[in-house]
């Protein structure tokens, strides 16, 4: 099995409930992202696929959330925006974006802070 990651970042504010005083409060991070793929075949040049296809597609789903109030996108509508729902949106948007044969999103994890992060881990 070989599995790439990616590295991004983007800055945004969101307001969450039910989850401690603080956090009720409308507040931002800077998320770091890291995006992992994964597949058991390397192509005839030797790798598993294009780091420039997946940053930039990564890329892209950063843009749409980017500087952005979280709680006002109709992604977060039915799911409130904390860093577990912005890991599986973020999985779920790459795997659906991503057409190379044999290659699957493993895992993407995003951190709120430099010591606390959530991991979405797709199927």
């Amino acid at each position: 099995m070989f599995e790439l990651k990616v590295t991004t970042r983007f800055a945004a504010a969101h307001q969450l409930t039910m989850v401690g005083e603080k956090c009720e409060n409308l507040h931002g991070h800077n998320w770091h992202i890291e995006v992992y793929v994964k597949g058991e075949k390397l192509d005839a040049g030797g790798v598993l696929m294009d780091f420039g296809i997946v940053k930039k597609e990564v890329r892209d789903i950063m843009e749409s959330l980017d500087h952005k109030f979280l709680n006002e996108l109709e992604i977060f509508k039915d799911n409130p925006p904390s860093s577990e729902h912005i890991a599986m949106y973020i999985a779920k948007e790459l795997d659906r974006r991503i057409e190379v044969d044999g290659v699957k999103i493993s895992k993407v994890s995003a951190w709120e802070s430099d010591n606390a992060c959530a991991t979405y881990i797709a199927d």
